[in-house]
């Protein structure tokens, strides 16, 4: 369920209201689907720009923390990188395209591995368990609903419930 800005304002966690009443301004956040656990998205400013990529990438250098670089019907596009193994989870209720920007990565399943490289992409049907693995930096767009938590029904140290736009 996403929550519109007006239920927001009255929402227990009452996140950065003073963004709620600015023109152009439109407040992102939502409860995760089956659960009271709540995602807050920064504030995001309405307006028709295009996204240089590979600035977007620059901003940061972490690995497994998604930055927000657009939305569209309650969509989220994420920028991220990955180096490392991720953890085992699944997303019930949303699917994930991930989509290599540079690099490559293997995705593991419970019964494959597929190996993405650059310029190709592979969509993850909700309930799938998998589990990111890159051996170098790898980048990728991520395009999933706004609601959707980076480690899915797996807690841990990686999990991130607050996304930064870039």
């Amino acid at each position: 369920m996403f929550l519109s800005s007006a239920k927001c304002a009255s929402f227990k966690y009452n996140l950065f209201p003073q963004f709620l009443q600015l023109p152009g301004y439109k407040f992102t956040g939502g409860l995760r689907p089956g659960t009271e656990s709540f995602i807050f998205i920064d504030h995001t400013i309405i307006m028709t720009e295009k996204v240089n990529i590979e600035q977007k990438l620059s901003l940061f250098s972490d690995y497994w923390n998604p930055r927000i670089a657009g939305e569209l019907n309650g969509q989220h596009v994420k920028l991220v990188k990955f180096k490392g193994e991720f953890v085992w989870h699944k997303h019930d209720d949303e699917d994930e395209l991930f989509y290599v920007l540079k690099g490559s990565f293997k995705m593991e399943f419970r019964d494959k591995t597929v190996v993405l490289n650059e310029n190709e992409f592979l969509i993850v049907p909700r309930g799938v368990e998998h589990k990111p693995v890159a051996e170098e930096e790898v980048a990728i767009m991520l395009f999933e609903p706004a609601t959707t938590l980076n480690t899915g029904d797996a807690e841990s140290d990686l999990t991130k419930t607050v996304l930064h736009r870039i």
